[in-house]
């Protein structure tokens, strides 16, 4: 006998519409992608470990929400120095266009990605970690294939359970997730959100908290891997702690005009 289904299409056992449930589903969810993506996330700090050792930077990019993806990698208390973040924004603050420029539909075109490319500072050995949790818009997908084409590494993470239900936005029909060197799945159901409502919809977003923690394990996983080979991380200090600027900032100039931060 099957499990009863609500009236929105979720499983009843769902928990409530409450602080307590989204604790719960968010936790179970976590817990998936914990146990589901640990061969993936193992693939992708190999990936950066090779990268970083070459003398490369990892390059995050997101749009919309999934920007907090490239947050958390690049100019992060406690996460890799030689890390950049491109976004949307690039646009106004290194290519001159109008700031009216920007809106929540300029992810959707197709030609947002060579521009981006054009101004972002990327050098041969640099490797890309890309989330978009629908993996089908224009920008991110077109960015994905330049990403290939010049020859650099890829992690994506997506929510596979979205992506497999939209159809894309991109002109050949192209995923994120088909460009992969390794894909990652955030765990996010269609919709991203995880508590259904009665009349409809849901609410309890996940797909930035399961991104984060993926993004987390990688550079732990990186730095692991640096420390098994006797080599010292190049891992930030806040800089709300007495020594911390100084500590970034002579590590940072190693990497000197590949370091986008404080924007």
């Amino acid at each position: 006998m099957s499990d009863p289904v609500d009236p929105s299409g979720r499983d009843a056992t769902t928990p409530p519409v409450s602080a307590d449930g989204y604790l719960a589903a968010l936790t179970g969810t976590i817990a998936r992608v914990a146990a589901g993506q640990r061969e993936a996330v193992a693939r992708a700090a190999d990936l950066v470990t090779d990268a970083l050792r070459a003398g490369g930077v990892v390059q995050a990019f997101g749009t919309g929400h999934s920007e907090g993806l490239a947050l958390e990698i690049a100019g992060r208390a406690g996460g890799l120095v030689p890390t950049n973040r491109i976004a949307l924004r690039d646009l106004v603050l290194y290519g001159g266009a109008p700031v009216d420029l920007l809106s929540s539909t300029l992810e959707r075109d197709p030609a947002v990605a060579h521009r981006l490319w054009e101004l972002a500072p990327v050098r041969p050995p640099d490797i890309f970690v890309i989330a978009s949790n629908s993996g089908i818009n224009g920008a991110v997908v077109e960015f994905a294939s330049l990403v290939k084409r010049h020859g650099h590494r890829l992690v994506a993470i997506v929510s596979a359970a979205h992506s497999a239900r939209m159809p894309s936005r991109h002109p050949a029909g192209h995923r994120l997730a088909d460009f992969a060197d390794v894909l990652l799945d955030n765990g996010a159901p269609y919709g991203d959100a995880t508590l259904p409502l009665p009349d409809g919809g849901a609410v309890g977003a996940v797909s930035s908290i399961t991104a984060a923690l993926l993004a987390q394990q990688i550079v732990v996983e990186v730095v692991a891997r640096l420390l098994a080979a006797g080599e010292t991380p190049p891992v930030y200090l806040s800089a709300n702690v007495p020594h911390g600027d100084a500590h970034n900032s002579e590590l940072e100039v190693r990497y000197a005009g590949r370091l986008r931060r404080g924007t």
